[in-house]
């Protein structure tokens, strides 16, 4: 080999070193590298948390909490009818709660909470790989401090971005408040379902005490409900809270908190939940009350109890009245919907069934439905045939009769001829309550009907006798309180008291002015004759057999409503039965389902009430029963008031309301004298204008 090639120089100098290269160390650029990029992500995450937190609230609001103000109802005996808007409590402090809650919560819900600053990683790690082997989300790995973040600032949305935020806002409120005051935070904010927030409010809610007395027991079910707080409510599913209850008393002696032995305590022992709803369908009283709160404090500010008339005992009575009459009879008879109002002699609402069914329509058919209450009306006919002159033993013709082209005739064409008072408003007869209204005049019915208490709209015309105009139900029963009472007037009420939770009187009832609305001897004489209804008239049904009851039937045309309005010495009751589309039922009348449905919650009450005679009728021995009725019980006239109210068209000559002119019982006109023709023609001009022309049969 040449000597070039080993690398001696030809001049032979040995040449001297090279400088060696210092070797950089890869761990050191590693390290140098992972300080920046830390420093850079923590100046990035600064940046972002001074970002987001410039644009969140003052920080000395965040502990006033405010919502919607709670309206708690109460039924008169003081028991929970029902609870209204988002119940807020009062901010308890963690350091004055009962310690079990926070345990409770922090075991169940972020048991590194004390340790952690805001995320924590490993309860995040925890969770990827529970939900990793579960193959579906079991487990979260938010902290207590990240679903305060959410609850205060971020909407529920599952998004990586919102996710980002709340993380950032979390170490935001870890760097501005101590764990105490994030705990304090977030149980007196986080839902507990039945439109509870914060621990107060929910300990309140479901067991009748605050957040300082809660048990063990007690804590587990309300740390239970923050997993779902409508699903394990115990007022909703009391099986699922203690299933629920058991995994986090575990979880607290897992997290040393109590002892095994305190777990198997609390297991063993029994929670009493307050009980919110005692009657399905008390939802619909509810509401009407409800309607009114404003009108009687003004905008509702503050948690309010309003203190009501309702008897929950008498509304589970009702309530069962008119579905196992539904459910009995619906289908075959073709009745899709019911109603039912009781109420004392003075107004005070005890019931009110608004429907079949709350959960499936909340239209109150008490209230809010506007129908023709067909014969249940001619009460107030009779009240003003009284009035003008009239007594129970007067005669009025019973025959058919037409105006101006209208033909309201009887049930199957049958008629009786001259018939006391008594007899016609008993039997229920159409023609005889027409004669009445036009001898009267309908203007002064109408009056008589709303100084009873009737309020809707009522045209002023023949028609009105046999019940035309719509009513409510509420209102049509409220009017028959004065006949129950001897006269006095009586508004249909709801509301006793409201006050504050602390006790403050906001509104306290005083009475509405009660005056005479019917003369005593006409409420009596009218209670007399309603009486006869029920004894053998077309009401029969509604027949108590312990004690005095007196009401009136009615039945719509075509059979698309039927009534019953009656009352007892103490109570006024009224049934309403028929379809929200106004279909026509199956021959129901109202001496049939709503007499029925009547008398079967008047015998479920009976013990709420001492029996004894009708109120109009006591001490006046010229309305005893046997005295002067004139008439007896027709052994061929249906017994289930089925001849009532159904007007029939037909060619009839016209029958002066006096009652001249001969007519057949069979309901064959005959002639009449033009002299007579002419007189009646008179009359109605003079008394009926252009605008208050009778409708026309079946319309």
């Amino acid at each position: 080999m040449r000597p070039s090639q080993r690398g001696t120089p030809r001049h032979g100098r040995k040449p001297a070193p090279a400088p060696k290269r210092r070797k950089k160390s890869g761990f050191f650029g590693l390290f140098k590298f992972l300080l920046v990029s830390a420093a850079l992500g923590a100046f990035a995450l600064a940046m972002l948390v001074a970002y987001y937190a410039s644009g969140l609230p003052p920080t000395d609001k965040l502990f006033g909490v405010q919502g919607t103000p709670s309206i708690t109802v109460l039924d008169a005996g003081g028991r929970v009818i029902a609870t209204r808007g988002a119940g807020v409590g009062e901010i308890v402090p963690v350091a004055e709660m009962s310690p079990y809650l926070p345990q409770a919560v922090m075991a169940i819900e972020d048991r590194r909470f004390y340790d952690h600053w805001g995320v924590d990683p490993w309860g995040l790690m925890r969770a990827l790989f529970a939900n990793v082997e579960a193959g579906r989300v079991v487990q979260g790995g938010s902290t207590i401090t990240q679903q305060l973040a959410k609850n205060l600032f971020l909407t529920p949305e599952r998004t990586f971005e919102r996710k980002m935020e709340e993380a950032i806002l979390a170490v935001w409120l870890e760097m501005k408040f101590s764990k105490d005051e994030i705990l304090t935070l977030y149980l007196n904010r986080v839902y507990f379902g039945a439109g509870t927030y914060g621990v107060e409010a929910a300990a309140r809610r479901y067991f009748n005490k605050g957040a300082r007395d809660v048990t063990l027991k007690e804590a587990a079910i309300l740390a239970g409900l923050l997993k779902a707080p409508s699903r394990l409510a115990p007022t909703e599913n009391a099986e699922a809270a203690e299933e629920r209850a058991k995994l986090v008393l575990n979880a607290m002696v897992e997290a040393g908190y109590i002892t095994e032995e305190e777990r198997a305590d609390a297991e063993t022992r029994r929670t009493k939940v307050a009980v919110t709803r005692s009657s399905p369908g008390a939802d619909y009283f509810a509401d009407w009350v409800l309607e009114q709160v404003p009108g009687f404090v003004g905008t509702v500010e503050s948690d309010i109890v309003v203190e009501t008339t309702l008897d929950l005992s008498m509304q589970r009575a009702a309530e069962t009245a008119v579905l196992t009459a539904l459910e009995k009879n619906g289908e075959k008879l073709k009745i899709g919907q019911g109603a039912l109002v009781a109420l004392t002699t003075d107004g005070a609402v005890k019931a009110m069934v608004g429907g079949r069914s709350y959960a499936e329509s909340q239209f109150n058919r008490a209230v809010q439905a506007q129908r023709p209450p067909g014969s249940s009306f001619k009460p107030f006919v009779f009240l003003a045939a009284l009035e003008a002159g009239y007594t129970p033993q007067s005669t009025v013709l019973d025959a058919p009769i037409k105006l101006k082209g209208w033909n309201p005739g009887n049930y199957k064409h049958k008629y009786l001829g001259e018939v006391s008072l008594t007899e016609a408003l008993a039997r229920s007869l159409n023609s005889a309550a027409v004669r009445l209204i036009v001898d009267v005049g309908p203007g002064n019915v109408a009056a008589v009907a709303k100084r009873l208490g009737v309020l809707s709209h009522l045209n002023a015309q023949p028609s009105l006798a046999l019940g035309t105009s719509e009513v409510n139900l509420l209102e049509l029963t409220g009017a028959y309180a004065p006949f129950a009472n001897g006269g006095v007037s009586a508004m249909p009420h709801g509301i006793v008291k409201i006050r504050t939770r602390e006790g403050r009187t906001l509104y306290q009832r005083e009475g509405s002015g009660p005056f005479d609305a019917v003369a005593p001897v006409f409420a009596s004489e009218m209670t007399y004759m309603m009486r006869e209804t029920v004894r053998m008239g077309t009401a029969k049904r509604a027949h108590l057999d312990d004690r005095d009851s007196a009401g009136k039937t009615g039945t719509g045309q075509a059979f698309r409503d039927a009534w019953f309005v009656g009352f007892t010495r103490d109570l006024v009751a009224g049934v309403w039965v028929g379809n929200d589309d106004n279909s026509s039922m199956k021959d129901v009348t109202g001496g049939s389902v709503p007499a029925e449905i009547w008398a079967a919650f008047m015998n479920a009450v009976k013990d709420s009430y001492e029996p004894g005679p009708l109120v109009a009728l006591e001490g006046n021995p010229a309305m005893d029963v046997a005295a002067g009725t004139g008439w007896a019980e027709d052994p061929n006239a249906p017994a289930d008031g089925a001849a009532e109210d159904q007007g029939v068209a037909g060619g009839y000559a016209e029958v002066p309301p006096d009652g001249s002119g001969a007519v057949p019982l069979d309901g064959a006109p005959m002639d009449i004298p033009d002299a007579d023709a002419a007189a009646f023609d008179k009359m109605f001009e003079d008394n009926f204008g252009e605008d208050d022309q009778p409708a026309r049969s079946g319309e």
